[in-house]
């Protein structure tokens, strides 16, 4: 029955990381129960049956103790992971959602989710694209690839754009709008593996010059691909990539300053040593975070839909499926195994 508790997996964060995270750092609880039905009173909240999850880099700054939380808050430990998911309405006290309804947004790590704070959620209306694809290219990957290079970089035809981590989810996507641009790209990726594969819209793709857990340091170059210099770098992943990629910047060019997974798993995290170039040559780095152009999102929607339904922009997911599955899925995004978005399947559809 609707009103009696159900069996409710959950993913487990066990306690505060230090360096990179491991499998053993979560672990799956089949302990918990959650009742479907709302209890009286409950105006504004919603009960989610989730479908996909989503792992996304960040989520590794959450796995540490943050004292002083400016943009993230840390995971309780003891208690499931929260992150992006995918997920369709069972039951509803909000006006504005319906059972059955498919939305994208903040959830948690399990197989239900009592959700309190609805402003963190979006309604889906185009299902004739998968719906994994809202926790990838038209949820928050890809509208930072939309806020970071077309709010912040203010791009223009013909320019010289290199993207870290360009098969990643947000980087894939950063590529393709600068080819649709007109603009020359080069991207980099972290594995031989991952550079062998053929991927359009990019120039040519180069090796990521920091550490990866248990790989050798790779070289890297941006001047060999960018003999007149860089225009754009989207970053994403900081470091010593960052640091060379100063060296390279063409004047007035600019940074949009995404992620620095390099860094995520380093204490101390390493400096950057040419800053300098920042003021010789005029550039402007610019940070951002994605929320902050949310209502942006009908916009985004809008330009890419067409893009994707005409097979102009296309998106690479690495689906691990079932719960059980998404300790060593987020794990991995740390050491490069994923090609594309890494996503978790957690239940059927239908």
């Amino acid at each position: 029955m609707a009103g009696e508790g159900v069996r409710n997996k959950q993913l487990i964060f066990r306690d505060y990381v230090s360096g990179f995270p491991k499998e053993s750092d979560m672990y799956i609880s089949t302990s918990a129960t959650i009742k479907l039905k709302l209890p009286e009173g409950s105006t504004g909240s919603l009960v989610l049956k989730n479908l996909y999850l989503a792992c996304d880099p960040y989520l590794r700054i959450r796995m540490q103790r943050i004292e002083n939380p400016i943009l993230f808050t840390s995971f309780t430990p003891g208690s499931a992971l929260n992150g992006y998911g995918v997920g369709k309405v069972v039951e509803s006290g909000h006006p504005d959602f319906k059972q059955g309804d498919l939305v994208w947004g903040t959830t948690g790590f399990e197989e239900y989710s009592l959700i309190t704070e609805t402003q963190e959620l979006f309604k889906i209306h185009h299902t004739d694209v998968p719906l994994s694809y809202y926790t990838g290219i038209l949820g928050m990957p890809g509208m930072t690839a939309y806020a970071g290079f077309y709010e912040v970089c203010s791009p223009k035809k013909g320019e010289y754009v290199f993207v870290s981590a360009a098969l990643g989810a947000v980087g894939q996507l950063v590529g393709q709008f600068a080819k649709l641009m007109g603009c020359y790209v080069v991207g980099s990726a972290g594995s031989k593996e991952k550079v062998s594969h053929n991927h359009p819209q990019y120039a040519c793709i180069i090796f990521k010059c920091f550490q990866l857990q248990g790989r050798t340091r790779l070289g890297c170059s941006p001047e060999k691909y960018f003999p007149e210099g860089i225009d754009i770098y989207f970053d994403n992943v900081g470091g010593k990539m960052l640091d060379a990629v100063l060296l390279n910047m063409r004047f007035h060019g600019r940074v949009s300053v995404c992620g620095m997974i390099s860094q995520y798993n380093r204490d101390p995290p390493e400096g950057i040593t040419n800053m300098i170039n920042v003021i010789f040559k005029r550039i402007r780095v610019e940070g951002f975070a994605t929320f902050d152009y949310y209502h942006l999102y009908p916009n985004f929607l809008e330009f890419v839909l067409p893009l994707v339904r005409e097979g102009k922009i296309t998106y690479v997911e690495d689906i691990a499926q079932g719960l059980e599955s998404a300790p060593a899925a987020l794990v991995g995004v740390y050491s490069g195994r994923n090609v594309g978005k890494q996503v978790v399947a957690v239940a059927p559809e239908s």
